[in-house]
């Protein structure tokens, strides 16, 4: 399949080649990155890196984007969500004019109005996830195996980031519901071995409709309803998901001793992308010895470490959002580390960095 997509693209102009659309579609959708849509993923990047696309370049530019260093991350956390957003927050048809326009002046502007209602759309996703935690906060008998929020504030667009969102913070199932006067939607997201649309689905005497997949649902319902549902499914989840599976588990790839961490091995891994879902960036476990380490980032919250492994030599490392570890972990002390191999680069400088994902 790789070598049809790539044989057959190779002869096509800029005008007929759409597989860089493709390629935003795919990823974007969060589909298994294997098989065909690897490949379709994996070229496509390669036709983003040299777009003559006048909207995509609008867009690319706009989001502060190198054209040449796209990848699956740009495309899922920024490019994707600049053109979901109109969806979300008002009519999707101007996504649509950016990516089919050969007008600069038109994209440059569509471009803009796309990165304006993408702040508008993350204010609002922010506000709602706020106003979610809070009304947890105060209720703790919402943090049970199931988060279940319904509020008349909540905009429906939104409700799905909000409930992803949710998940991350407290690893649980968790159904946001914007609550109408007579009818409700709802959007759910789920955990790791807890098929939440089939759950939502043995309460289907109460739902007008519902649809997705074991990750993530949306359904209607009938808003005096709501109450029952909630006491169902959360009486459901209740039965159906046990303690180990409400622990977040890493799963490691690879122990290495970290003299293996080399240009080498870095080179051999990126033979592996596109990274995405069902092929994931490959992590690893060393013990190390902690040379240093100080905060970073603008508000402090970033931990940057040099460590060191059985050979002596130094390797920098950055967790991000461990901040708070800062005072904790003292030069020469001895901890494990679980980390993927990133490349850094700095004022021209290019060297590798350990990316840490948890540490003990």
């Amino acid at each position: 399949v790789a070598n049809q997509i790539k044989n057959t693209t190779n002869h096509l102009s800029p005008t007929t080649n759409h597989l860089d659309l493709a390629a935003l579609g795919t990823i974007a959708d969060m589909v298994p990155l294997v098989g065909a849509n690897r490949s379709i993923a994996k070229y496509g990047l390669a036709e983003i890196q040299k777009t003559q696309r006048v909207g995509l370049l609008a867009l690319i530019k706009e989001a502060g984007l190198i054209k040449e260093k796209i990848g699956t991350y740009e495309v899922s956390f920024v490019l994707a969500p600049r053109l979901n957003a109109l969806g979300r927050i008002d009519n999707a048809l101007d996504a649509l004019r950016l990516l089919c326009t050969n007008d600069e002046n038109k994209a440059g502007q569509l471009a803009m109005r796309l990165n304006e209602v993408n702040g508008e759309r993350q204010r609002l996703t922010e506000e709602t996830i706020l106003h979610a935690k809070r009304l947890i906060s105060e209720n703790s008998k919402q943090i049970t195996s199931l988060i279940f929020i319904s509020h008349e504030s909540y905009n429906q667009r939104v409700i799905g980031l909000v409930a992803g969102k949710l998940v991350e913070s407290y690893y649980r199932p968790a159904i946001v519901v914007s609550q109408g006067r007579v009818f409700s939607k709802a959007s759910a997201r789920s955990i790791s071995g807890f098929n939440i649309v089939e759950a939502i689905r043995t309460q289907a005497d109460l739902l007008v409709d519902v649809g997705g997949h074991p990750m993530a649902a949306g359904f209607t319902i009938e808003t005096e309803k709501l109450e029952i549902l909630e006491q169902r499914l959360t009486e459901f989840a209740a039965k159906n998901i046990s303690d180990e599976m409400l622990k977040k588990q890493l799963v490691i790839d690879c122990k290495l001793d970290l003299e293996m961490v080399t240009t080498k091995l870095y080179g051999d891994l990126e033979e592996l992308r596109p990274f995405g879902m069902k092929n994931p960036e490959p992590t690893f476990c060393s013990e190390v010895e902690v040379v240093e380490t100080r905060l970073v980032g603008a508000t402090a919250k970033h931990l940057k470490l040099v460590v060191k492994g059985s050979n002596d030599r130094n390797y920098d490392a950055i967790a991000f959002n461990f901040g708070e570890l800062s005072g904790k972990i003292k030069p020469g002390a001895k901890i494990q580390i679980a980390y993927s191999i990133a490349k850094d680069e700095w004022n021209g400088n290019k060297r590798l960095q350990l990316k840490i994902k948890d540490l003990k």
